[in-house]
């Protein structure tokens, strides 16, 4: 099995920055793509960035685009997503998501391995 755990969250003003962080533990082999995702209250999960093992594969909702930075450093079994200029419309419950597919999907129920999440909280 595969654990997932967020870390980095937290409570900051309009326009600040945060960054998570997604340590995987256990049978990391098996993992390739990773991805964000959040979910606001009342609000179905989007998806929010991904990334391919190799990083070259990297996609973005466009909600986040040029203000969000998804990365990966697989020798520490971690993603991160660097998060710039943050609204409060990005207070959202973030999760980390794995799959054992190569291919970055958009769709959370492709993904085979979730963390329990990390609040992001942004005040105006």
């Amino acid at each position: 099995q595969v654990q997932l755990v967020e870390s980095g969250g937290g409570l900051v003003q309009a326009g600040g920055s945060l960054r998570l962080s997604c340590a995987a533990s256990g049978r990391t082999f098996i993992i390739d793509a990773m991805g964000w995702f959040r979910q606001a209250p009342g609000k179905e999960r989007e998806f929010v960035a991904g990334i391919s093992w190799s990083g070259s594969t990297i996609y973005y909702a466009d909600s986040v685009k040029g203000r969000f930075t998804i990365s990966r450093d697989n020798a520490k079994n971690t993603v991160y997503l660097q998060m710039n200029s943050l609204k409060p419309e990005d207070t959202a419950v973030y999760y980390c998501a794995g799959d054992r597919s190569r291919n970055v999907h958009f769709a959370a129920v492709l993904y085979d391995y979730w963390g329990q999440g990390t609040q992001v909280t942004i005040s105006s």
